[in-house]
């Protein structure tokens, strides 16, 4: 939570005191302000959720993107690999087509296939699964968590956003007497609710950023 916040929050609880100081009977201005008072401190529970989900929301998307990163990486050295065997095979296989000694081409022969095989293998390796291809597709599935993580991160931080605006009005309203504040603030307590829900079960139903 902002520093803002916390000051007007403790210039509420000031005022409250204040007010109660002065033997109020429970009516009146006092009454409405600790209803204030409650519903700045739910807004307050809601706005620590949706602080916790949206770090956590934003360590997953960089942990997400440090392994995609990696895996793109080992596929790019594989394809370096592959591109490097592929070539000398060729080459040597042009050496074995003018090879008059046939020991000579049988050992070259033997050494192009097994650059081709293991270039094959570098290719397609299921077990473990560390072939351009598996690392293609795991990069993907990485690449789509990050993607998820942000945009649950982007919502949690819109309903944040919303939430610390709301506790600042309805802190307001104790300061000012005016109601509207109040509602204003209520409004944006469940349009927060409403992303932070967005954000945990539909990420991908609103597109803000």
């Amino acid at each position: 939570m902002s520093h803002g916040v916390h000051a007007v929050q403790h210039e509420v609880e000031h005022k409250i005191k204040h007010e109660q100081g002065h033997g109020d009977d429970g009516h009146g201005a006092a009454s409405l302000n600790k209803r204030i008072a409650l519903l700045i401190a739910v807004i307050a529970l809601c706005l620590a959720f949706s602080e916790t989900l949206g770090k956590s929301a934003q360590t997953a998307a960089l942990s997400d993107n440090v392994e995609a990163s990696n895996l793109w990486a080992f596929f790019q050295a594989k394809t370096i690999r592959i591109t490097t065997l592929r070539t000398a095979a060729d080459t040597r296989k042009v050496d074995a087509d003018l090879a008059t000694d046939p020991a000579a081409k049988a050992v070259m022969e033997k050494q192009i296939k097994g650059w081709l095989d293991t270039a094959a293998r570098y290719e397609d390796e299921a077990n473990p699964p560390e072939g351009r291809k598996q690392l293609m597709a795991r990069a993907k599935v990485a690449e789509g968590k990050r993607d998820l993580a942000l945009a649950r991160y982007h919502h949690y931080e819109v309903a944040s956003a919303a939430f610390q605006i709301a506790i600042v009005l309805a802190s307001a309203t104790v300061i000012t007497g005016m109601l509207v504040l109040t509602w204003l603030a209520i409004g944006l307590g469940v349009l927060g609710i409403a992303f932070t829900f967005i954000g945990l079960l539909a990420p991908h139903a609103v597109h803000l950023f």
